[in-house]
């Protein structure tokens, strides 16, 4: 009975804790991008811009190019996530499904590439992108971040779930891998490959490490890199402006994670219980 009691007690102040050491920041930044300088810079601090300045918004957009920005980041994130996401929908089924010789080495290779961490190849990625002619492409940016393991192993844990028997009773009505893969297995596995493109399409919104270095003109940067750039123009004296330009870069993924939240969640705890 006094657990019971004292649980809530506990539980409820850490809740609280948790959420605002999450949310404060996020807060801060969007009351800052509506900030006039004067109340930036004030102490103790402001937490309520007296008007909100949306001026600060148009200037972030015209100190730097972010409508090509926005485009690029567009482009590698809708293509690399598609590539990626039919990349991992095909391993998966080979592993789940397609008997073939040396499959468990192989998926042992993989999922320890996971262990790696990512920057690990970077330098081959680089030249590799190099000798073929692709620094400053949108095919530079793209293609050398389609090949990870970490969605093609969710997707298999999925797969494994699928009754042998419904497969069975396919191949025995002559279907082959493709009909098997498009009227069996993406239906039953949909769940999860909602949780996947939502984590890649995220991680791909937010990479910052590779477009810095596969691209060196401006028209071909990103928004992460975008706001590198925009600090640079706008130095450290109107940070309205900066965190203007961070939340025009951060808002798309923002909607999109908290009205998937669930989903992302939920497709990881079925991972991990699987």
């Amino acid at each position: 009975m006094k657990t019971q009691v004292l649980r809530p007690i506990l539980l409820y102040p850490l809740l609280v804790i948790t959420f605002a050491v999450f949310a404060i920041p996020l807060y801060w930044l969007f009351s800052t991008s509506l900030k006039a300088p004067e109340e930036i810079y004030t102490f103790p601090v402001t937490w309520f811009p007296a008007l909100p300045r949306w001026e600060n918004f148009v200037e972030a957009w015209t100190a730097a190019p972010f409508d090509r920005f926005l485009l690029n980041s567009v482009i590698t994130t809708t293509v690399g996530t598609t590539l990626e996401l039919l990349l991992a929908i095909m391993s998966a089924y080979a592993f789940a499904f397609v008997p073939f010789r040396w499959k468990r080495p192989i998926l042992l290779l993989m999922l320890g590439s996971l262990m790696l961490p990512g920057h690990v190849t970077l330098l081959v990625n680089y030249i590799t992108i190099g000798n073929l002619g692709w620094i400053n492409t949108y095919q530079g940016l793209i293609l050398p971040g389609i090949g990870t393991a970490f969605a093609m192993f969710l997707l298999l844990q999925q797969m494994r779930r699928i009754s042998a028997e419904l497969v069975d009773a396919m191949t025995l009505d002559g279907a082959g891998h493709v009909h098997r893969l498009i009227q069996l297995v993406l239906p039953l596995s949909r769940p999860m490959i909602i949780t996947a493109t939502l984590i890649i399409l995220i991680g791909k919104w937010n990479d910052f490490v590779w477009p810095l270095i596969a691209t060196n003109t401006v028209t071909m940067r990103t928004l992460p890199i975008g706001l590198m750039f925009l600090r640079s123009e706008e130095g450290y004296n109107n940070w309205g402006a900066v965190m203007a330009g961070t939340v025009i870069t951060a808002l798309p993924m923002l909607i999109i994670f908290f009205l998937a939240q669930r989903r992302i969640v939920g497709g990881l705890a079925a991972g991990a219980l699987r």
